[in-house]
């Protein structure tokens, strides 16, 4: 995949939709009754990568403060959902150290990986910052992790959803109608090619999650470091 184009060609079809009313909202995001579940294997960008998305959202949060805006503790990049999140989910139903041990083995000879934060995306229903990596090497790691995981005989629910082949990290998603269309628009296109910084990852975490990754229900499983 050639992740630029994928991102641009998102980006012109995303904002085209916002300009003509046809974007969609998350209905469920304020829902007392969102029950759906899962785990995820996820890194976390440094605090300096974070505090730059801050401020990218701050400007956001001006004209629109309705929506719903990741604060720093929630913000993460999906190496791979194992259990996609889904109604009634309960951890106490895996074998957790079955889990690690599978991912240990996916991370073997995975090393040396730089996520470049490079402007911002958008899809109908969220904003996006894009991430490009230096290597193969986080595409190696989600292959291992599909061949191993789907040689196990564990529950698993990967790629059912769609195949994430992507870097990036969702900062916003729209709760509520727009409000300031013009000036959303004016400033997702100041941030297209805005240099958010990049870093080298060193550990990656599996986590238990809700549907937005949110601190107060995310529990922590396991944290894997890469040799």
């Amino acid at each position: 995949m050639d992740l630029n184009e994928h991102y641009t060609t998102l980006y012109k079809e995303s904002v085209e939709k916002i300009a003509a009313d046809t974007y969609q909202i998350d209905t469920q995001i304020d829902s007392a009754t969102d029950n759906r579940f899962g785990i995820t294997l996820l890194i976390r960008p440094d605090i300096h990568i974070k505090n730059k998305i801050q401020g990218f959202l701050e400007e956001l949060k001006a004209i629109d403060p309705e929506q719903y805006y990741y604060p720093n503790s929630d913000v993460h990049i999906t190496v791979l959902s194992i259990i996609s999140c889904y109604d009634g989910f309960n951890l106490a139903t895996i074998s957790i150290p079955d889990y690690v041990k599978i991912i240990e083995k996916s991370l073997v000879g995975i090393q040396d990986i730089t996520i470049n934060f490079q402007g911002i995306t958008a899809s109908p229903s969220a904003i996006m910052v894009q991430g490009f990596t230096n290597t193969n090497s986080l595409n190696d790691l989600r292959n291992n992790l599909r061949t191993n995981f789907i040689n196990s005989g564990l529950e698993q629910s990967i790629d059912e959803r769609y195949s994430i082949q992507t870097a990036h990290t969702t900062v916003a998603r729209f709760r509520k109608e727009i409000k300031n269309k013009e000036k959303l628009l004016e400033i997702l296109e100041k941030y297209r090619d805005f240099d958010f910084g990049k870093f080298n990852f060193k550990e990656c975490h599996l986590v238990y999650n809700d549907w937005y990754q949110r601190d107060e229900l995310v529990k922590e499983i396991h944290e894997f470091r890469l040799k």
